[in-house]
């Protein structure tokens, strides 16, 4: 089959289009046709190896962590899906490899695409709508009347953010860039501050949730704008601890990860907040939630450009320009 794959850890020269074996279907498995593949931000950050000590790939291995398409095979153990099943999906962060013609997956991280949008659409949902629900349904227990503000609001994770928490029923804040502004408050956004005039920390005050993808020194000012009992998930690190148990991660990094992140956990203690780093896990029921919410009009997809598939090193590259409004994707099919 037709794939992306990384070789050797590095810059965009490391990837290549070439061929790949199919995937194996194990008993649990699900062999998906990709008809679109979300274009993400972590993509880029795995082919640079930013991650190779938390999560050692054997390489070489075909890159790519959002997916929309069509079930032509399952495993013997299979009970959800069936071929010929429209899906969609975050691969589990060891089976990565959405940007090839087909990739298999166990049926948990799997879930029905909803019916209201297109291939493209779907493949942009999965990443930035479970690490949304994860930040902001599971880990901070956002609830009805309460403030939360979300960094980089017209960005994958941000126009996906700002939805949920106005379903949930919270007051949303979010930065963006002046171009952008319209975008973000047509998705739910009640504050809405224009980063290139205007500072966050001078404006907001005693939230109870941040959502941070940005810098460290965003981090520290984002800190100072939770009132005591606040939580600040962070998506962007530094990881902590915690996060290195739940990956199971060798016993030597957790150490590293409680020194990467002891002054922010010191800060936040000094003021009174939790902090919380969050690396999004795969969740087939979760997206199943989120399925309902799209199909019902609770949230939309945000796509900014659908490239070809034989784009795809282009499309990783205009991710990377930060240009992006919404999501990225790759047609494969």
């Amino acid at each position: 089959m037709k794939a992306f794959v990384l070789d050797r850890y590095g810059s965009d020269d490391k990837v290549r289009s070439g061929e790949m074996p199919e995937p194996e279907v194990r008993p649990d498995d699900v062999l998906v046709q990709v008809h679109a593949a979300g274009v993400n931000l972590l993509d880029s950050r795995i082919r640079d190896g930013a991650f190779k000590l938390i999560l050692p790939f054997s390489l070489p291995i075909v890159l790519g962590n959002d997916v929309a398409g069509v079930v032509v095979r399952v495993g013997s153990r299979v009970r959800r899906f069936k071929p010929g099943d429209e899906v969609y999906a975050r691969p589990d962060q060891n089976r990565i490899g959405t940007f090839a013609e087909f990739i298999s997956m166990n049926e948990r991280d799997l879930a029905l695409k909803p019916e209201t949008v297109s291939m493209e659409e779907a493949a942009s949902v999965p990443l930035v709508g479970l690490t949304a629900w994860q930040a902001l349904i599971e880990i901070a227990n956002l609830e009805k009347g309460q403030k939360v503000f979300v960094q980089a609001g017209s960005g994958g994770v941000g126009t996906f953010a700002i939805q949920l928490a106005k379903h949930v029923g919270a007051t949303v804040a979010t930065t963006t860039s002046t171009r952008n502004v319209d975008l973000v408050k047509s998705l739910g956004a009640d504050v809405v501050i224009d980063y290139r005039n205007e500072d966050f920390e001078d404006v907001l005050h005693d939230y109870d949730v941040v959502l941070h993808s940005q810098d460290e020194k965003t981090l520290k000012k984002s800190l100072r704008v939770l009132k005591p009992g606040g939580k600040l998930i962070s998506i962007s690190g530094p990881p902590d601890p915690a996060f290195a148990k739940d990956l199971g991660s060798p016993w030597i990094l957790r150490p590293a990860t409680s020194v990467l992140s002891y002054r922010v956990r010191r800060e936040a203690k000094r003021r009174q907040v939790g902090y919380s780093f969050l690396f999004m896990r795969a969740s087939g029921d979760q997206l199943g939630e989120i399925t309902s919410l799209i199909d019902s009009g609770i949230v939309r997809p945000v796509v900014d450009r659908v490239f070809p598939f034989e784009s795809t090193k282009e499309a990783m590259a205009y991710v990377e320009s930060g240009r992006a409004k919404g999501k990225v994707v790759v047609k494969v099919v």
